[in-house]
């Protein structure tokens, strides 16, 4: 027999009658838990409505310097949890959820722009983000233009007395070019120009976005959570941390007016995935540089685009902010981190029909968008329908390949049979 003493029974609750209890009963049932519970995981506080002790404590309660709880919208236990493990992940002093990465976009400019004022946009943006500045935005009056990501002059040559608000985006969209941060934030930070940065790519892993060296970094860091902190590819989520407590006044004031909010159990998700995100990303960064190197060997992609490869267009760039100079020197110039994703051009002797056969020949990679998940993911596009103004990129069809966390052996061999497949 155990000499572990029997557990004490719990002292039991006096019903309200000697009957079973009515739905009155049922829902005024005296118990309450107790409240200390300790374990790995958080739990999940969802509500609309939030309950008071006092009509005083319904009015001195506020919600936005997170010190109480009034309205569902306005955060739980759960979502200030996420909230602050996000902006420790960034660097950032406050962070707020919203519905998908896009909204997380769409809210920046909602919430700090008016009619008159003009937003400049890299040209290798997010496809999203510049259909909305082409949509919503330039119908609410705002005007915007596009400026090449990788000549720091062409953004100070268009910014103007109308600029209120510049994107920036490392590295760019599908394409993958690694922009000089410092110097698009020096220009914008001396014309006293507001910068938000789409760090998905970056995570808060790759490099600090409010921090690119020199005392030069972004004003916002908005951030697609339904990818890296996610980690699933089932959750839709976004974020946007600032340091600046004026700014992150008027974005938490807009997300309150625009009635912004994300489902508990979502949260939930992020936080169970968050604590191995670090390990997620490098296990993937890993596979993918491992496999644009063996990419930049094959015959038929004429160029190779990923960041931590030398010749990707910015690699310098990325190998100041995101190698550093220790790292660079213990393991080599492709050290630092770089995400998940990497980009060919594909012969452009090829035909259309000979890509579609590439990509439907893959196994592993699966025809999907988005990325930051498990499974590898692989997406063709028309370059010619994404940019505005030229690029130096070597002319071909344009495929991009996000990598999940197969074995890279794996991956690899997929590529190689589809590629002899689609070209045979």
């Amino acid at each position: 027999m155990s000499d572990t003493p029997s557990p004490a029974l719990p002292k039991p609750h006096a019903p309200l009658h000697a009957q079973p209890a009515s739905a009155t009963e049922l829902i005024h049932h005296p118990y309450q838990p107790p409240t200390v519970f300790a374990a790995p995981t958080f739990g999940v506080h969802k509500a609309s409505t939030v309950l008071f002790d006092s009509v005083a404590a319904m009015r001195d309660t506020t919600w936005m310097d997170k010190s109480g709880y009034t309205y569902g919208l306005h955060g739980t236990p759960t979502s200030f949890l996420l909230e602050e493990r996000i902006c420790a992940l960034e660097g950032g002093l406050q962070t707020l959820l919203v519905p998908s990465g896009l909204a997380a976009l769409a809210l920046v400019p909602m919430a700090l722009l008016k009619a008159g004022d003009e937003l400049l946009m890299p040209d290798n943006a997010y496809g999203p983000n510049k259909s909305l500045a082409e949509g919503e935005l330039r119908n609410w009056g705002i005007t915007h233009q596009f400026y090449d990501p990788m000549n720091p002059d062409d953004l100070a040559a268009r910014i103007s007395d109308k600029t209120r608000l510049v994107w920036l985006e490392a590295a760019g969209s599908v394409t993958l070019e690694f922009p000089d941060l410092p110097a698009l934030a020096r220009i914008c930070r001396e014309r006293g120009v507001t910068t938000a940065l789409d760090n998905t790519w970056g995570a808060g892993i790759a490099f600090n976005p409010f921090d690119f060296g020199d005392g030069w970094g972004a004003d916002i860091s908005a951030h697609a959570l339904t990818k890296y902190p996610s980690g699933g590819g089932d959750v839709l989520m976004g974020s946007v941390t600032t340091r600046d407590a004026l700014l992150h006044k008027k974005l938490k004031l807009a997300h309150m007016r625009l009635g912004l909010g994300v489902g508990m159990n979502d949260v939930e998700m992020v936080l169970r995935s968050l604590p191995t995100v670090h390990l997620r990303y490098g296990a993937a960064d890993r596979s993918a540089r491992a496999l644009a190197r063996w990419a930049s060997q094959q015959p038929a992609f004429v160029q190779v685009l990923h960041p931590a490869l030398p010749g990707s267009p910015g690699h310098d760039h990325w190998r100041r902010l995101c190698a550093p100079a220790q790292a660079r020197a213990d393991a080599g110039d492709d050290s630092g981190a770089a995400a998940s994703l990497f980009s060919v051009m594909l012969d452009p002797g090829c035909s259309p029909a000979q890509v579609d056969a590439f990509c439907d020949a893959l196994r592993l990679f699966r025809l999907g968008y988005s990325w930051g998940g498990p499974i590898s993911l692989v997406v063709p596009y028309h370059l010619d329908e994404m940019r505005s103004l030229p690029t130096t990129l070597t002319p071909g069809h344009l495929i991009r390949f996000a990598v999940g966390l197969e074995r890279t052996a794996d991956l690899q061999a997929d590529l190689a049979q589809a590629l002899s497949h689609a070209l045979r």
